[in-house]
């Protein structure tokens, strides 16, 4: 995590202050002379590439105003109960904004989880929550001046954190964000209290910028990807919630662009672009006609791609590389044709439970896996068993006692562990994909395989379930899919060449194997700009499970977020790799670099990597490759 770049007003331009009464509903602002509008640029921080042009449309929200007044002594029961009233609302609209994230995809939900898990520890058993009681019951201060009030104080506390000299930048914007997550659960308490609205975007055109001066994530979230062409905002960074939901959904955005709201006017044309951070008001006819020329050029070359649909992954001398997808939700099934993959090689299964009030059943599951196995058409699909750590939340593993209360999740009962501690919630799972294996080819893939005891433990469960399974008379094959494992600790790393004799294919998960190699969690700020699967001692993993599947003759692929970066891909393929499973989106991009390049080109490039020591020499020379 680095410090917030500096942002930088408008060029060439003077931004008037903005007014109080500027800050309202009012459809216009700016300028309201009759001229015509000269061009102006703004630049800021763009958080995700792409460009975006279309007419300007405010995201206002209505002003809050809190009243302090004293309570008489009858009333500050009743202001207690209106109090966890409106905590109870809070914590039900920050359910409904983590049932709409768990459509997006895992590595975007592990980015959003610390945030959610922030406001959801607030509405608890809370510093500010005791603070803000104390003040009602005490000092009789109504519950919206208390919040006020409280929330205030505990973000002033935490900012001064900055202002101590042995503080660092990094920990600096750690400070202000903890600050800022403290006043929005402030404001939205107080909104609940008042029963005022939030903000809505439904009266915002389709195809319009979205401006604002500040969107907080639970805003952002709130955004239909598929109506709104871009955002730009008056502040914010790379490093914030908002950002980082942006880029989850995919819109193209430029943060912190200071002075933009005041000058723009609503209906304005504007052009964002998301890959260099620039803005662009009322941009000038041969401006206006470049950047639709570059917006039809970035549609064209997703048009090239999409026609690589049908072209086989190879590399330029004919050898074949398998590129699949990875499935996050059965709603994300129609992307992976149109993605060109060839099957599904990493179906997450956790969809299932995650939002479940109660366990799903055999049935119920083998009905969704059949559907998933018949979509594929005979290509293949890896069906990964459920993978729930202690981080998560689930109403239906906690009813049935699965759950416990781990001091360090990552360290603690998930993936295999947790399943062979829990062998009915295991068998349950095993026996619904055996059943719905008839559809087409399946293999199953085991989470967090640390030892070859739990390899075999598991092995016999499977097997145990496939004699029941064909009793009730399903007729599997003579051989069963194949059961797996994913390569995602140091400790099977290095015990891959034992670990294959008993598992029929290897798939190595870079994501957890980068964070327990360099101990670093990508989730948090303080550490998250150490974590680079790049590091030479992650590739020295890699390579090492990569060898030992080969001289045992197991399949093995990367299913990883690196596995989607057409950068590192050439590498991979260098190292021994030939199966990559990725976001469907990322598919077409790989397809095109392995089919422009050459099984030599890759090796020399793998020899060269494994060489260095640093990881920033490292991505150099990937860069090298891809511009040769």
């Amino acid at each position: 995590m680095t410090s917030r770049p500096r942002r930088t007003g408008p060029k060439d331009t003077k931004t008037p202050p903005r007014t109080p009464a500027s800050r309202g509903a009012s459809p216009k602002r700016g300028r309201q002379d009759t001229a015509p509008p000269e061009e102006a640029h703004f630049s800021g921080v763009g958080v995700y590439a792409g460009i975006a042009v279309g007419p300007v449309a405010f995201a206002d929200e209505a002003p809050t105003t809190v009243d302090q007044r004293r309570l008489e002594a009858d009333a500050v029961e009743p202001e207690l109960k209106r109090l966890d009233d409106a905590v109870e609302r809070s914590q039900r609209q920050l359910e409904k904004l983590k049932n709409r994230l768990a459509l997006l995809s895992e590595d975007s939900q592990a980015e959003i989880a610390p945030l959610l898990d922030a406001y959801r520890q607030m509405l608890g058993p809370s510093r500010l929550l005791r603070q803000v009681r104390r003040r009602i019951e005490e000092d009789r201060l109504n519950a919206a001046a208390a919040v006020l009030s409280e929330s205030e104080t505990l973000a002033t506390r935490l900012a001064d954190v900055t202002l101590a000299g042995s503080v660092d930048a990094e920990e600096a914007t750690n400070a202000l964000r903890r600050a800022e997550e403290v006043r929005e659960i402030g404001r939205r308490l107080v909104r609940n209290l008042m029963r005022a609205p939030f903000r809505s975007f439904a009266s915002v055109p389709a195809g319009a910028i979205l401006v604002a001066e500040q969107l907080r994530p639970a805003d952002a979230a709130l955004i239909d990807p598929a109506r709104t062409a871009g955002v730009v905002m008056d502040e914010g960074g790379t490093a914030d919630h908002t950002a980082i939901m942006l880029r989850a959904l995919g819109i193209p955005a430029v943060l912190g662009v200071s002075g933009f709201t005041a000058r723009a006017r609503s209906g304005a044309r504007v052009v964002v672009d998301g890959s260099t951070g620039s803005v662009i008001l009322d941009p000038a006819p041969e401006t206006l006609e470049m950047a639709e020329r570059a917006v039809v050029d970035y549609a064209r070359e997703r048009q090239k791609l999409g026609r690589l649909r049908r072209l086989p992954a190879r590399l330029s001398g004919g050898e074949g590389v398998e590129l699949q997808a990875n499935l996050e939700l059965p709603a994300e099934l129609p992307l992976i044709p149109q993605a060109g993959a060839a099957g599904i090689g990493l179906l997450r299964t956790e969809f299932l439970f995650i939002n479940a009030a109660q366990m799903p059943s055999e049935g119920e599951q083998e009905a969704i896996y059949r559907a998933v196995i018949a979509a594929m058409g005979g290509d293949c699909t890896t069906i990964r068993v459920l993978d729930w750590g202690g981080e998560k939340h689930s109403d239906a593993l906690s009813g049935i006692g699965v759950l416990g209360a781990d001091i360090n999740p990552a360290l603690g009962e998930r993936g295999l562990r947790l399943l062979l501690r829990h062998p009915e919630l295991f068998e349950t799972q095993l026996a619904a994909i055996l059943r719905a294996s008839v559809e087409g080819p399946v293999r199953v893939l085991l989470p967090m395989v640390t030892t070859v005891d739990e390899m075999k433990e598991a092995r016999q469960i499977y097997e145990r379930v496939a004699r029941r399974v064909r009793r009730r008379g399903v007729k599997l094959g003579d051989t069963l899919p194949p059961l797996g494992i994913m390569v995602e600790t140091p400790a099977a790393a290095l015990g891959a060449e034992v670990l294959a004799l008993e598992a029929e294919f290897m798939a190595i998960g870079t994501n957890d194997l980068t964070m327990y190699t360099l101990a670093v969690d990508r989730a948090a700020a303080g550490v998250s700009k150490l974590y680079d699967p790049l590091h030479p001692a992650v590739l020295k993993m890699i390579g090492q499970v990569t060898d030992a599947a080969l001289r045992l003759r197991r399949p093995v692929s990367l299913c990883g977020e690196i596995a989607g970066d057409p950068l590192v891909v050439p590498l991979l393929i260098g190292m021994g790799l030939r199966s990559f499973s990725m976001n469907a989106q990322a598919v077409p991009r790989v397809k095109q670099v392995v089919r422009h390049a050459t099984l030599d080109e890759c090796r020399r490039l793998a020899r060269r990597v494994m060489e260095e020591s640093d990881p920033k020499r490292i991505a150099e020379l990937l860069r090298a490759f891809a511009g040769r």
